[in-house]
């Protein structure tokens, strides 16, 4: 696989937490049904990273994630169009990571911003095991062994794509510099016609004399489009041209998400650990209960007080759920003391139950029939493994451990 192609491909993946809740579908899973028509995707279940913090609670880990994967599926993940599969089942994943652990540096792996913050937050459990240090790397190993050139992520995620590019940058310096590899590049540009090997150089040179970054882009699309070159004398090109060695492990870019905040009932944000959360799939008469039951502005004790929609939770939701005639409603109606906060309540949760009412259906199949998500779990995960293996292969060959 080219390092052009790579561009194509998106990994992302999900802990297994059991049932899902609506911060899961808008800050994740709408983005997946989103970029399942536009990329090449790989959806997985991490349970290796479940172990990373609750190693001592794994019995419920198996379970979870058949009700994890439901839930993609309910919100318009597509077998047919996307991978899904399960992490322990390629066990390429854990392979690669022990490669690139004997020339990562302790000292990145440290320095991830979510290392000490997890440490912090989760205080009652004993983190400090080596498996917990180097989960960013098995993040790593996840990325670089489908060579996934796009990874969907929020701000606060970033480091961690960040590593996983210094990673694979440092194992294509280490391992990159095959014998004779300049001379293999100069013998890969004759291959191309001579106006493109021209360019190629004129590029090239114009890259490493000064820096220029579109030079860069436009001799990658240049070798991109040369159809007389192996994959590994395209791969020694693009090496070539940036001065280093053949590129085994395409660097990963991000792919921002816009994942704002997903309101839970008491005005945070979302989370089983803070218990505000409305789950996928939840039945109409929860839903209803919750949203009930929700705190308002506590500036309206009476009916006739009016309030402020930025101070009340109800509100939050509706900017999601809601159409903006009816946001505007629920504005003036509070702001006036119009309507009450019963009235403002009614048509919010008539758009959650509207929304949840598809999802039930659709996961009604697989929760009754499931064979089906273990099926889909198979078929996914032997795909992922063959691609997976493609890339061990070529990473032990580049180190010199492929035993031929």
């Amino acid at each position: 696989m080219s390092s052009n192609d790579s561009n194509q491909r998106v990994l992302s993946g999900m802990r297994p937490t059991g049932r899902l809740h609506l911060g899961h579908l808008h800050g994740v899973l709408k983005n997946w049904v989103q970029l399942q028509h536009e990329y090449e995707c790989f959806f997985f279940v991490a349970d290796f990273h479940a172990l990373t913090t609750d190693y001592e609670e794994s019995q419920n880990i198996e379970q979870y994630t058949f009700d994890t994967v439901v839930d993609w599926l309910a919100a318009g993940v597509n077998p047919g169009t996307a991978t899904i599969f399960v992490q322990s089942r390629v066990p390429e994943h854990a392979e690669l990571h022990l490669l690139l652990s004997m020339i990562t540096p302790i000292s990145w792996l440290e320095r991830v911003p979510s290392f000490k913050d997890q440490q912090q937050k989760l205080s009652d459990r004993d983190l400090a095991t080596y498996g917990f240090l180097g989960y960013p790397l098995l993040q790593a190993a996840d990325i670089l062994v489908y060579r996934a050139g796009w990874v969907p992520v929020g701000a606060d995620q970033v480091a961690h794509v960040e590593l996983t590019r210094e990673v694979a940058r440092r194992f294509n310096h280490i391992y990159g510099r095959e014998p004779g590899f300049e001379d293999a590049a100069e013998a890969a540009v004759k291959k191309m016609s001579k106006k493109a090997a021209r360019m190629y150089g004129n590029l090239r040179k114009e890259y490493l004399e000064k820096g220029n970054g579109e030079a860069l882009e436009r001799a990658r699309a240049l070798l991109a489009e040369q159809q007389n070159l192996s994959i590994g004398d395209r791969e020694r090109l693009f090496g070539y041209l940036e001065g280093g060695g053949r590129i085994i492990l395409p660097e990963p870019q991000s792919l921002l998400t816009k994942t704002a905040k997903m309101p839970g009932l008491d005005g945070e944000k979302m989370s089983k650990s803070y218990n505000n959360y409305i789950s996928l799939r939840e039945e109409p008469d929860s839903v209803e209960a919750k949203i009930r039951t929700m705190q308002t502005d506590p500036a309206r004790v009476r009916r006739s007080d009016p309030g402020e929609p930025a101070n009340c939770p109800v509100f939050a939701l509706h900017e999601v759920y809601s159409t903006e005639e009816v946001c505007q409603w629920a504005t003036e109606g509070c702001r006036s003391a119009g309507i009450g906060c019963v009235d403002c309540k009614k048509p919010l949760i008539d758009a959650i139950n509207e929304e949840q009412l598809i999802y039930r259906q659709r996961a009604q199949q697989f929760e009754e029939e499931p064979d089906l998500v273990h099926a889909i779990l198979a078929e996914g995960s032997e795909k992922a493994r063959n691609l997976a293996r493609e890339t061990l292969e070529d990473v032990k060959e580049a180190i010199g451990i492929s035993h031929r």
